[in-house]
């Protein structure tokens, strides 16, 4: 069997190999959904039936600005035969060339004795090891991850890898057990930045691909629903190249679709979350509809920037401009920092506003804002308008710091828990403050853990 090759970074300039990362358990405990959910896209095989993934697969990871190569691998069990035998050497040499093994257990489950002789395995490794406890899908389920201690790997980290539950948390874990790897270089060269283009059916979606790369790169059909596939368009546009993805239109969510319609369905999400930006078509002549939403939701919980485009201005007379003012302050108003542009991929209209509407929400994606300067505007909100009083007592932030770009990632550390309504008031004047058009951005909240009835502790991360 040849060894696994060490991934090495696009840029040339940079020294040594990426650090490694193994990911293994016993068959069907969510490995490869885990893998997809650190790669941030649907790639890894996932099916809900042991030993669809065989071998080591190797892919690119990025986190907090630091790249590594995840892998995947088979279930590892002990004493298998034949294929299985197969599957569990792959998985042990991918253990031996990694720099951090991540070893995962359904929590559902618990330690079960396959479980136990993995870790033994593991021990002979002389790796370190990062125990996963996945599937824990709520609170409840949580708690059970205190079994685990029994395996002494130390602290489980309980997890959703469908979901995404302390995903971050996990990932911050890796990176701090995780050699030293080459700095990544800001002004290194780049590729085209990737834009999905998404929409319901027969929003015009191929036209403005047609539009924008001047020929005909796709099929346009009044009959909703031409495009299956997802097609990538290498395109200029205002002086630089952009890599589109024209995709099929999202008729119905995707546990709904069947055939075609539901492969088409995944596709779709996998160029969204493959895209660093989305450009969502609205036909600005038909009402924003339920399916609309959906697909600007997907975007949102995706992390992307979005610039929402609403196609087909060349039709709207006075009236519906009146009535669609109304519609946008109803139906978009959780995502009013999204950015706005009214175009006509049909006659060209005001299409040259894309390419700087794109730029904007990039920058936005990739804004990281200086610690001091956080807390200095954080201190002076607070001090302006302080947590209400809950219980006799108001929380307090403590100290706040961006723990990541693309999308742009905040952490609270906080005396407790903070309301939902203030933490959007948060947000909403972060915004103000700072900008961030076009982006979502994601804060958390870590309540200062106690040492005991009454004691004081620290903020825990």
């Amino acid at each position: 069997m040849s060894e696994l090759p060490v991934a090495e970074l696009d840029d040339p300039s940079s020294l040594g190999p990426v650090p490694v990362v193994a990911v293994v358990g016993r068959p069907n405990v969510g490995k490869s959904t885990l893998v997809n959910r650190i790669i941030g896209r649907r790639q890894a095989v996932v099916e809900d039936v042991p030993g669809v993934t065989r071998d080591r697969v190797p892919y690119d990871a990025q986190w907090n600005g630091r790249r590594f190569t995840v892998v995947d691998t088979g279930g590892w069990e002990p004493d298998a035969k034949d294929r299985a035998a197969a599957i569990a050497a792959q998985a042990e040499i991918a253990v031996q060339t990694a720099d951090v093994v991540v070893f995962v257990v359904d929590v559902t489950v618990g330690a079960t004795d396959v479980d136990e002789a993995a870790v033994r395995m593991l021990r002979r490794s002389h790796k370190p090891v990062i125990l996963v406890a996945n599937k824990a899908d709520n609170q409840n389920l949580e708690l059970e991850a205190v079994s685990l201690w029994s395996l002494g790997l130390g602290e489980p980290h309980t997890i959703s890898a469908l979901h995404g539950r302390g995903s971050g948390d996990l990932l911050d874990d890796i990176l701090s057990n995780l050699p030293a790897p080459p700095p990544i270089l800001e002004d290194g060269p780049r590729g085209p930045r990737r834009v999905a283009l998404v929409g319901r059916p027969n929003v015009g979606k191929s036209s403005l691909l047609n539009r924008v790369s001047k020929e005909e790169r796709a099929v346009v059909d009044s009959v909703a629903g031409t495009t299956v596939d997802p097609v990538d368009s290498l395109v200029e546009m205002d002086g630089d190249i952009w890599q589109f993805v024209d995709t099929a239109g999202l008729r119905k969510r995707v546990n709904q679709a069947s055939g075609t319609e539901y492969y088409a369905s995944l596709r779709t999400a996998g160029a969204v979350e493959a895209a660093e930006v989305a450009v969502v078509l609205l036909d600005a002549g038909e009402v924003i509809s339920e399916q609309d939403q959906r697909v600007l939701t997907q975007v949102v919980e995706a992390g992307r920037a979005l610039v929402i485009a609403f196609n087909k201005w060349d039709l709207v007379d006075a009236d519906r401009r009146f009535y669609l003012d109304k519609e946008i302050d109803r139906e978009l108003k959780r995502i009013p920092w999204a950015i706005r542009v009214n175009i006509s991929a049909k006659t060209g209209r005001a299409v040259d506003k894309l390419a700087p509407a794109i730029r904007r929400a990039l920058a936005s994606w990739e804004q990281r804002i200086p610690t001091g300067a956080l807390n200095q505007w954080l201190t002076e909100l607070t001090q302006a308008t302080p947590h209400p009083v809950r219980g006799g007592r108001a929380p307090r932030i403590l100290f706040a710091t961006q723990a990541g770009i693309a999308p742009p990632r905040f952490v609270l550390f906080t005396t407790g828990p903070l309301d939902a309504g203030y933490q959007r008031f948060v947000e909403r004047k972060l915004r103000e403050e700072f900008g961030f058009e076009g982006s979502p951005i994601e804060i958390s909240v870590k309540p200062r853990k106690k040492t005991g009835p009454g004691g004081r502790g620290k903020a825990h991360g």
